[in-house]
């Protein structure tokens, strides 16, 4: 079994219905890149982001990236974890 693609969404503000911003990830077979779209909703602050399959450093960066506009805040290693963990499953 192999994973291709997983999507999440983000925490939900005070006060509001949906998700502050949605993210799929995903790896295409052979490919040495990771594919990380991050969704708003909003139409502005959409982005696609690719990250080394095979760099730790690299995911860890995009876990940092992706954590703050899933949560909305800068959060510490515990809450980057989370997400690095994610990534890393599409790196295998």
């Amino acid at each position: 079994m192999r994973i291709t693609s997983i999507e999440i969404a983000g925490t939900i503000e005070e006060g509001k219905h949906m998700p502050r911003a949605f993210a799929r990830i995903g790896r295409k077979l052979g490919d040495d890149h990771i594919t990380v779209e991050i969704l708003t909703g909003a139409g502005h602050g959409d982005r696609t982001l690719k990250v080394k399959a095979d760099d730790s450093d690299d995911q860890w960066s995009m876990a940092e990236c992706l954590q703050e506009a899933m949560d909305g805040y800068r959060g510490s290693n515990s809450d980057i974890n989370d997400y690095f963990r994610t990534i890393q499953m599409l790196a295998d």
